[in-house]
């Protein structure tokens, strides 16, 4: 059974679907530039790398690329205005999520959430589903100069808990996640499900999978370290 010192939490993608209200948005963001809105299917696709990754991909149309600085002034203030207003009104928790955070939470285990979306939208999501009280740290897209995948989230985490790098546990739905948690020095856990570009997670090689996090008390202690 694993038993980790510290167990940190991606958001989109691993706790929650917030893909409608981000297509809504996207959406709404190319009708008022003149343009196609790009759908639900291609939005999940460009999900998780941050609110900036995202703006630039509906603009081009690729993962890949930057669109042009005039049309990303333009889109990203207007994006921003409409996430505000519509940051939860779609989003909805994964199946086993709840039971998943009421066993790491009930196993005494240190929780942190580890996300790419900006503060001004992660408090709200977070309070607006009855999760922001699991974590004792949240750290968002803009809480530190770098995100992941980037190490320095986790690495802050870690230092904030008192816990070696290599006792923590990173869960999360990405390569980006993948990424952090390698460089950090985490093992890392990955949903099937959630947003990894359309890829398969098990590509990206974590050290776990699982199809719900209902599934963690299958893998870790029921009792954490200390």
């Amino acid at each position: 059974m694993l038993q980790p010192t510290m167990v940190l939490c991606d958001l989109d993608g691993t706790l929650v679907d917030s893909v409608p209200d981000l297509t809504y948005c996207i959406d709404e963001m190319m009708r008022r530039l003149g343009r196609e809105p790009c759908g639900e299917a291609a939005v999940r696709t460009w999900v998780g790398n941050g609110v900036e990754r995202l703006i630039h991909r509906a603009l081009i149309g690729t993962l890949d690329g930057e669109a042009a600085p005039e049309d990303y002034a333009r889109a990203h203030p207007l994006f921003l205005e409409l996430y505000a207003e519509h940051t939860y009104d779609r989003a909805e928790l994964y199946a086993g999520v709840r039971e998943g955070l009421d066993f790491l939470r009930g196993a005494g285990y240190p929780l942190g959430c580890v996300t790419n979306k900006p503060e001004r939208f992660t408090e709200p999501l977070l309070r607006h589903l009855g999760l922001r009280d699991y974590f004792t740290i949240v750290i968002s897209g803009d809480t530190l100069e770098r995100k992941k995948p980037d190490p320095l989230p986790l690495l802050h985490a870690a230092e904030f808990f008192g816990v070696a790098p290599e006792s923590a546990l990173m869960i999360g739905d990405s390569i980006s996640d993948v990424k952090a948690a390698r460089a950090a020095g985490f093992s890392i856990l990955c949903t099937s499900y959630g947003y990894n570009h359309g890829t398969d997670i098990r590509t990206a090689e974590p050290d776990y999978v699982v199809d719900s996090l209902a599934e963690l008390p299958g893998l870790l202690s029921a009792t954490a370290p200390g």
